[in-house]
């Protein structure tokens, strides 16, 4: 079975869409196999990360805004690319640093997820967009 997901966003965050998921493979009625998610985009990326505490997220989003800050800071004057704005090379930079795929076992129709994980698009750009992210289960 291959879906596809679309994921609307509002800035830089992490959006559980772990429910979304969950719903795609009760319809695949499939029992045992692969999950594979992959996003269609170069400036958001794929985590399984913590689902039970906010602050995880927070500080993940905050940790990463320092590491590689918009390109109209001072520390980012070496970058060539902003053709898109100062946020659009960063974005590009986390997701290279992060996930595009993510391969998650399923049995008896359920991912194979830890009590506290849940799946997240991070999404690395500031302005709204709306984000695809491809199911594969592979039996």
């Amino acid at each position: 079975m291959i879906t596809t997901l679309t994921l609307q966003t509002y800035g830089p965050s992490l959006y559980d869409f772990t429910g979304r998921v969950e719903d795609a493979l009760s319809e695949a009625s499939v029992a045992e196999g692969l999950l594979t998610l992959f996003v269609r985009h170069t400036s958001s990326s794929l985590l399984i990360q913590e689902n039970a505490d906010p602050d995880v997220l927070a500080d993940l989003n905050e940790f990463f805004r320092r590491l590689v800050p918009h390109t109209d800071e001072t520390s980012m004057g070496w970058v060539r690319h902003n053709s898109e704005g100062p946020d659009d090379m960063p974005a590009h930079i986390k997701a290279a640093l992060t996930q595009t795929s993510l391969s998650i076992p399923v049995q008896n129709g359920v991912m194979m997820l830890g009590a506290w994980q849940g799946v997240y698009l991070f999404e690395h750009r500031d302005r709204p967009h709306r984000r695809e992210v491809v199911l594969h289960i592979g039996g």
